[in-house]
């Protein structure tokens, strides 16, 4: 029997059997896109965060891993890997880029997509992981398996893109710094690690 409503993109949207090999990832932005949405956590509508103040644009499909959270176990992992000072997780999915050769001309919709590796983004002292993943069958990328095959000016796009996103014109910059740029393994741990911090939130949302 179907459901009766729509189910919420972050905890009705199973992350998927094969995770972390292959995960759900729901897109909320396009590289085409000069608003910055996400997902308003009540209803599970995309909502417009802010217009992007600057002319930078996501350098790839934007979103997050369904049933994934960042919270203590994510920033205690962050912690062991980096010499930043990390306080705490940023308390929202995991967010996933992904990569297509292919133009898709829409958000609000799920995909399968293999993580190949990610970017550590310590934001405002916020363990903020950037996992990067490819489309799953993609005619370019789909057999891409790990972070040092990709071009490094895809991965020196996608550092800068998150380096800036947040800045304000006229306002101090934040204090925002990618400490490491981590392979397929560590892309696995940080996901499995999400997942502990999902199963975490749920239990204390139902007590």
């Amino acid at each position: 029997m179907l459901p009766p409503f729509k189910a919420h993109p972050w905890h009705g949207i199973p992350i998927g059997n094969e995770a972390p090999a292959i995960v759900t990832a729901f897109i909320e932005i396009l590289p085409t896109d000069t608003m910055k949405y996400e997902i308003d956590k009540a209803t599970g509508y995309l909502k417009i965060d802010r217009p992007q103040k600057f002319s930078n644009t996501t350098p790839s499909l934007y979103g997050f891993i369904p049933q994934t959270y960042c919270g203590d176990t994510i920033a205690a992992f962050a912690r062991e890997n980096t010499t930043v000072e990390v306080k705490k997780g940023d308390n929202d999915p995991l967010d996933i880029c992904v990569l297509s050769e292919r133009e898709i001309y829409r958000s609000d919709i799920i995909l399968q997509a293999i993580p190949i590796g990610g970017l550590r983004l310590i934001d405002n002292h916020e363990a903020d992981d950037k996992i990067i993943a490819v489309l799953k069958g993609d005619a370019i990328y789909g057999n891409i398996t790990d972070i040092d095959q990709l071009p490094l000016s895809i991965v020196n796009r996608l550092r800068h893109y998150f380096l800036t996103y947040k800045n304000i014109p006229g306002e101090e910059p934040r204090q925002c710094y990618v400490s490491d740029v981590y392979n397929q393994s560590t892309a696995h741990r940080v996901i499995q690690k999400s997942q502990e911090d999902y199963a975490l939130l749920i239990q204390s949302m139902s007590r």
